[in-house]
């Protein structure tokens, strides 16, 4: 006897062939994410094996915390690239940033080039304690600057959680979203999935990345989707293809 319930897919399932992955920390020792080249393969190896086509990789730059740098970045990815040559071109392994969005930011953007995703498309992340201050005047000089800041998983910060109108201050402040994959998954709790659904629901996510840092992560994509709005999220992962390729 066939259930009438539809079971909801499973999150590996659903990568689109050709994905593109602008979102992970895969490049070992620079931040929380991969420690050693045996996980930075590991990971990599997976993500492959989920049908990601190529992999923007992206360490935090965080004061006092990851002190990374665009030089560093770059030296860590052709460190990478020679030690692991085959597999890093096969899912061209290349390298942006995560940014910390603060005062020194501001700083930042006076006085160095960004590390951007894309031209002049720029990963910016929130502390998940509060909003910085400054935000907005740093969204501002952002754009002024000519940059087009990408938001990286706004559901997973619980201060807008009921305050939806947050959200669409910050879309008209000039911000793309993005989506973390297991987010839909419930991975990071029910709460955030389901605002990660209520915000698919009003359409208003640009891009989704895998936020990749190690094996729980990969465990995670076996997850099945705890959101509503599948056929959203699969347009939204076909705009990383569409925007990036």
């Amino acid at each position: 006897m066939f259930s009438i319930f539809k079971t909801k897919p499973i999150l590996k399932d659903l990568i689109p062939e050709g994905f593109i992955d602008i979102h992970s920390h895969v490049l070992h020792g620079l931040d929380d994410g991969a420690k050693t080249l045996r996980d930075t393969v590991y990971l990599i190896e997976s993500m492959k094996d989920f049908g990601f086509e190529k992999i923007m990789t992206t360490p935090h730059t965080t004061p006092l915390v990851w002190e990374n740098t665009k030089e560093g970045i770059i030296s860590k990815l052709e460190e990478v690239k020679s030690e692991i040559p085959e597999l890093a071109k096969s899912v061209s392994l290349n390298a942006a940033s995560e940014y910390l969005m603060d005062e020194s930011f501001l700083r930042r953007l006076e006085n160095e080039k960004i590390l951007a995703l894309k031209d002049n498309v720029v990963l910016v992340e929130m502390s998940y304690m509060n909003p910085p201050i400054h935000l907005y005047d740093i969204l501002f000089k952002l754009v002024s600057l000519g940059y087009q800041p990408v938001l990286a998983h706004p559901e997973r910060y619980n201060f807008y959680a009921n305050d939806f109108n947050a959200f669409k201050k910050l879309k008209k402040a000039g911000c793309l979203f993005q989506l973390n994959l297991l987010s839909v998954t419930g991975y990071y709790g029910s709460g955030i999935a389901h605002i990660a659904d209520e915000l698919l629901k009003n359409d208003m996510y640009d891009f989704a990345g895998s936020d990749i840092h190690h094996d729980n992560h990969i465990n995670g994509f076996s997850n099945k989707l705890k959101i509503k709005n599948v056929k959203t999220f699969e347009k939204v992962l076909e705009n990383n293809i569409k925007f990036f390729g």
